[in-house]
């Protein structure tokens, strides 16, 4: 018979084994089978350590708790796996825990790790579960005690030299750890004031692992307090209304739509100014509220682009016109916050509307509706929130000149026609003001005389939007244009002369719809606000009317959107060049 080399599983007997290689192998199996239930020399071994901690992913702009758990055992060959469906920027966080615990004289253990991220259906990603899977490696192998960690979340990436570095969507772990009811929240230093904006939770904020190692083991925390963050400033701040020469139905237009949060196309020639008062919205914004600066901060901090900051300014996007839906509305794999998103409670400005893509602008209609984005994916389905004020720009024609008194259009009605029709009539029908913008004359452009500044405008806007939020406090609304139906019944209270002046304005625009109906009196509804009046009489119904140029009947022809061309409304409205709403 063969003989086998020595065994060196564990084998009672003395000197070399004389048994066949199949022996051999079912010696050993036997040998752990007894370690199993208690003999041999292996009985401490045998016993797998296990260890959990808190933490969370997200989905969207919301985080979802998520535990971690990591189990030490002895195998035959040293190992560390991931489970519960991990990136790979979690995977690859091995050699970042390893490098980390050699820096604070700890080691990986040389056995077999296993790493379980609960629940395990859904998608974890990003660095963010370093510091947890450090902590609890260290606690599996029972040379670390977390029982002070049991009511916190844990979040941050190591760097190989065991610094603790920041992590994206803060404000949204910091808001699901106080709904889950936990202790508090353990965090990098460089995000913790984002964290401590959650009110009714501990912020435990460290830079080093070290330093919760040190903790764990009795040392104190000082928990962090909000501090007041510095906020994001927009360029767009460092201008003002007052450098605007002439386009005073426009400037009176921007206040309207600024005071109640409605929609507005800006439609004129090129050179007129469409976007420079665009890009001067945010001058005369009111000052975002605490409750608004943090739903805003969760969107910008899911995708890291708020540095740390609370926005204490409303936002004011201008994204391209060869934007994707995917980028403008949101989506990608997986789905992540796009710039209407990015806008909420601020601005959105579409520069040059018609030169976007059908398909794009076509994707806004629903969230422009319901001011909230739903993406639905096969994994799953997030909801962005998207109440944003769309202020737009666009040329009249493929030329620009049309309706313009000192340039002749040379562009056929068929080019206008196919240029027109790149915007569909229900986008158009959600624009709450749509507002032609002349050629400013050469006197009133070279006027030394400033306009009004956007001081005195901003306070304007602040007095109506406080109507407004007091007006609407019982209906869950803050500005006039997220009125629901309810809301625009019960508070829209028209005078009988303004009845009779809608009944005669729906007869003679007979393309007017009942949305485009349902905007006029929002729209007139912060007319009387601005004006300080209770009801809405017929001159603020008429002056609404007025910001609507392209709800005339088209007709045979395409109706002329100059101002100074007659319209059938013009024997029924008030002049356009002297709105009621700064008398």
């Amino acid at each position: 018979m063969r003989r086998a080399a020595a065994c060196t599983n564990g084998c009672p007997k003395s000197g070399p084994c004389v048994r066949s290689s199949y022996l051999v192998a079912e010696c050993r199996t036997q040998t752990t089978k007894k370690r199993e239930v208690g003999f041999g020399p292996a009985r401490a071994l045998a016993q797998p350590m296990m260890a959990m901690l808190k933490s969370c992913a997200f989905s969207g702009i919301d985080a979802f708790p998520i535990e971690v758990e990591v189990d030490v055992a002895s195998g035959n060959l040293p190992s560390y796996h991931v489970v519960g469906l991990p990136t790979p920027s979690v995977r690859e966080g091995a050699v970042r825990i390893r490098a980390s615990l050699e820096h604070i004289g700890q080691s990986m253990p040389r056995k077999k790790v296993t790493v379980n991220l609960a629940p395990a259906d859904r998608r974890k990603e990003g660095a963010a579960f370093d510091l947890p899977i450090a902590l609890t490696v260290l606690g599996a192998e029972g040379l670390l005690d977390l029982e002070r960690l049991r009511g916190f979340l844990v979040m941050g990436e190591l760097g190989l030299d065991g610094a603790v570095r920041g992590v994206r969507g803060m404000l949204s772990a910091g808001l699901m750890a106080r709904d889950e009811g936990m202790q508090g929240i353990v965090v990098p230093l460089s995000c913790a004031q984002e964290a401590a904006e959650v009110s009714g939770i501990e912020v435990l904020a460290i830079e080093h692992l070290s330093e919760i190692v040190e903790y764990c083991r009795g040392a104190h925390i000082e928990p962090q307090k909000p501090a007041g963050l510095p906020a994001l400033a927009p360029q767009s701040l460092r201008c003002d209304m007052s450098e605007v020469r002439g386009q005073a139905s426009a400037r009176v237009a921007l206040e309207v739509a600024v005071a109640g949060g409605h929609n507005l196309l800006l439609v004129g020639p090129p050179g007129t100014g469409k976007t420079m008062l665009a890009r001067r919205i945010p001058t005369i914004l009111p000052p975002l509220t605490h409750d608004e600066a943090l739903e805003t901060t969760r969107i910008y901090s899911s995708l890291s682009l708020n540095n740390g900051r609370l926005l204490r300014t409303r936002p004011f996007r201008a994204p391209h016109h060869t934007i994707s839906s995917p980028a403008l509305v949101g989506g990608g794999s997986p789905p992540v916050a796009g710039e209407i998103s990015l806008a909420h409670n601020g601005v959105l400005f579409l520069d040059e509307l018609p030169e976007f893509q059908r398909s794009t602008l076509e994707s806004m209609r629903q969230p422009l509706e319901d001011r909230r984005m739903v993406i639905g994916r096969v994994s799953g389905r997030i909801e962005l929130p998207a109440s944003v004020l769309l202020a737009a720009s666009a040329n009249p024609c493929p030329c620009g000149w049309l309706g313009c008194e000192e340039r002749q259009c040379i562009c056929t009605l068929a080019q206008i026609d196919r240029y027109r029709a790149r915007l569909s009539g229900p986008l158009l029908d959600r624009m709450d003001l749509q507002i032609f913008v002349p050629n400013v004359q050469l006197g009133e452009l070279r006027d030394q005389v400033a306009g009004e500044s956007s001081a005195a405008i901003r306070e304007r806007v602040l007095e109506a939007r406080a109507r407004q939020l007091h007006r609407l406090a019982d209906y869950g609304c803050r500005t006039n244009a997220e009125m629901g139906p309810k809301a625009t019944r019960e508070t829209c209270t028209l005078t009988s002369a303004a009845e009779r002046a809608l009944k005669r304005l729906y007869e003679v625009r007979r393309g007017m719809s009942a949305r485009a109906v349902d905007r006029i009196i929002k729209v007139s509804r912060t007319i009387a606000d601005l004006l300080g009046e209770e009801t809405i009489d017929d001159g603020c119904l008429l002056e609404a009317a007025s910001y609507r140029s392209l709800d005339l009947d088209p007709g045979p022809k395409l109706p002329p959107l100059s101002t100074s061309d007659s319209s059938p409304i013009d024997s029924i409205s008030v002049s356009a060049s002297e709105p009621r709403s700064i008398r």
